[in-house]
């Protein structure tokens, strides 16, 4: 399976253009999928809630749902992204998954962070894995990478692979996500934005990390953007290092876990 992520730098409310760019970084690359930031065309430092509903879309039926559905069409690809979605007017962050024959589902974030609370409602959708391009693909978004049950919870239910768009700021997920592919022996694709955004009064700006990634089930990682490039990077996957659960003849990671003894 060949994966790819794009790191972008988005101007922020300026959708058009950035799904534009997002058109022209693509162009003539080629992989079975690619994987988004978080809040890529869009930008991520809403002011409030109102702002947020005001750039928030139909998923599906939205703008950047519509473009990337093309695009995955024109390309023979699937695509997973984030993007600020609205439903009986509720805003939650979210990701979509679409493909070369339209739009397959969407992933709500579950664990918000810091000024996300008054922007976004919590995910109440139930993680899921999907099927994509012969691979089982689990969603999670950015700041769910501090909460070791999500990537459990996606590898439990047969993720060979977990998709990650994130909007980064916090200096130690990279690292993390290493763990995180060692602790379930999955591969996992982090899609960064970079640049700065410092939108709200009285708060810090933002300084997004980039450091892209793709990691493998034994924690290598196969590739790293740099910080503060607009990047996009392929690489091949061979998924059955992500099915194979077992560490010698003797220890398989879940088959060993001793949930008897483990806090409910």
């Amino acid at each position: 399976m060949r994966v790819g992520f794009v790191q972008n730098k988005p101007i922020f409310a300026g959708v058009r253009e950035n799904l534009a760019q997002i058109e022209e970084l693509l162009a003539g690359q080629n992989a079975d999928l690619f994987v988004l930031p978080e809040l890529f065309a869009t930008g991520y430092q809403f002011k409030d809630l109102q702002e947020a509903r005001s750039l928030a879309e139909l998923v599906p039926g939205g703008v950047t749902t519509s473009v990337l559905t093309s695009i995955a069409k024109k390309t023979n690809t699937f695509i997973i992204a984030g993007l600020a979605e609205i439903a009986k007017d509720k805003v939650y962050n979210s990701a979509i998954v679409t493909g070369p024959n339209g739009y397959v589902g969407k992933y709500r974030k579950l664990h918000l962070f810091d000024t996300e609370k008054e922007c976004f409602q919590k995910g109440n959708l139930p993680l899921k894995v999907f099927d994509i391009a012969g691979a089982k693909v689990g969603v999670m978004i950015c700041f769910d990478w501090r909460f070791p049950e999500t990537a459990r919870a996606l590898a439990l239910m047969g993720a060979d692979l977990i998709a990650h768009p994130a909007n980064l700021v916090l200096p130690h997920c990279p690292q993390a996500m290493v763990t995180r592919c060692l602790e379930n022996r999955v591969f996992a694709v982090t899609a960064d934005r970079v640049g700065t955004e410092g939108r709200l009064v009285g708060e810090e700006p933002l300084n997004f990390i980039g450091q892209s990634q793709v990691v493998d089930p034994g924690g290598n990682i196969l590739v790293r953007a740099s910080m503060t490039d607009e990047e996009v990077h392929v690489v091949e996957l061979d998924l059955s290092l992500a099915r194979d659960k077992f560490l010698n003849s003797r220890n398989h990671i879940f088959n060993d876990r001793r949930t008897d003894m483990y806090l409910k």
